[in-house]
């Protein structure tokens, strides 16, 4: 049986001095986030190579880890799977030839700024660069936090302009940043206006707030999403740990309005790349009511080397999957190509041959089976 442990227990309000009431406070909880190594140093052991990673925090992407979050931590291991996804490291300084600053390549495929348009009948709105924790491999490290190497622009108007112009659009993505860290209102300001539009059909969040910051998920957030249906939200969940108490009721709540919700992980060193966790993590995610729906293969960002692994490994782990497993509980391995191709389903090869008259098929086993392709010509003989 999964379990799901509790970040509300008596020794973490006592870690950080707080009442029951202020843990479930999401305000408070952004408030006393964890931010600079002076802090760090009184929570956690740190190793070398985190101190001279936090020293250089100011000058790439910014630390910050809620309360909530900061408790999943191990405080003694550095190689604690939750300390390695939001703590920097001086590895995050080594920058290999291949990596890219934007490694998507969102900058060329934006008609105005923060839109990106580089699929047929979708775009990517950026609506804000902050987020209520900071990822060690942001694929938008280049913008987010504040102290990346670009400022994001945001022209929320010409945006709409663009969107109400351009009929093919008809799915929406909100990101950033995280679009769930901007106040009721305004959200609902932001989906009313992309609902007037009538060739919108679709509108998605992609948020990790549900992860990093449960107590936003609140019943009158919920209220306000559920009026601007067909809305789904993708979450980013890379470890079962992360999947605690709080996390699961405030998923409960966005399943409760009748959103959709699916999760994207990304492929990380030592922290998700063997089947068993993954395994674990995308049962625990429907125990949720979330569908896993895609596993990244990391980003070629800037700093982000020691964080990722080899697709052999991925294919690896999608064939332990496979066959092992609920078929919902199998994302899709994806790399988003380098220079803005998008993404490209990655798969093992199951296929052993084909020809006019059949294929051959290996199953999760290894077995193999024939399939017969359906004949050209069919000659029905009649008496």
């Amino acid at each position: 049986m999964k379990t799901f442990l509790t970040t509300s227990s008596p020794k973490n309000l006592e870690l950080f001095s707080a009442t029951a009431e202020q843990w479930q406070d999401y305000k408070w909880q952004l408030r006393h986030r964890v931010s600079n190594l002076s802090q760090l140093k009184g929570l956690l052991n740190l190793s070398t190579e985190e101190k001279e990673g936090l020293l250089l925090t100011g000058t790439k992407l910014a630390t910050a880890v809620t309360p909530h979050y900061f408790t999943l931590i191990d405080p003694e291991d550095e190689n604690c799977p939750i300390r390695k996804q939001v703590i920097p490291r001086i590895e995050e300084s080594l920058e290999s030839p291949m990596e890219m600053a934007d490694p998507c390549g969102e900058d060329e495929h934006m008609p105005v700024p923060g839109l990106v348009h580089r699929y047929p009948d979708r775009v990517l709105f950026l609506v804000t660069d902050r987020c209520a924790s900071y990822c060690r491999y942001c694929t938008r490290s280049r913008v987010v936090s504040g102290v990346g190497e670009q400022k994001l622009e945001l022209q929320w108007e010409a945006a709409f302009e663009y969107l109400e112009n351009t009929p093919q659009v008809r799915d929406v993505l909100l990101s950033g940043g995280d679009p769930l860290l901007l106040s009721d209102k305004i959200l609902d300001k932001l989906l009313t206006r992309l609902r007037k539009i009538p060739h919108i059909e679709f509108v998605r969040i992609g948020s990790r707030i549900p992860v990093f910051l449960p107590q936003r998920i609140t019943p009158e957030l919920c209220a306000m999403l559920r009026k601007h249906h067909p809305l789904f939200i993708s979450i980013h969940t890379n470890h079962p740990k992360e999947l605690t108490q709080e996390v699961k009721e405030a998923l409960g709540r966005l399943s409760d309005s009748g959103i959709p919700i699916g999760n994207q992980s990304v492929l990380l060193r030592g922290i998700n790349d063997n089947v068993e966790i993954q395994k674990e993590l995308c049962q625990k995610l429907l125990m949720c009511r979330v569908k896993p729906y895609y596993l990244y293969q990391c980003d070629l960002i800037k700093g982000s080397e020691h964080l990722r692994t080899s697709i052999k490994e991925g294919i690896k782990i999608m064939e332990g999957l496979r066959g092992h497993t609920s078929g919902y509980a199998i994302p899709q391995y994806v790399i988003d190509a380098p220079g803005g191709g998008g993404k490209i389903p990655i798969n093992p090869e199951y296929i052993v041959s084909a020809d006019d008259e059949k294929v051959i098929l290996r199953n999760y086993e290894g077995k193999q089976y024939a399939y017969p392709e359906p004949r050209k010509e069919l000659t029905i003989n009649s008496k």
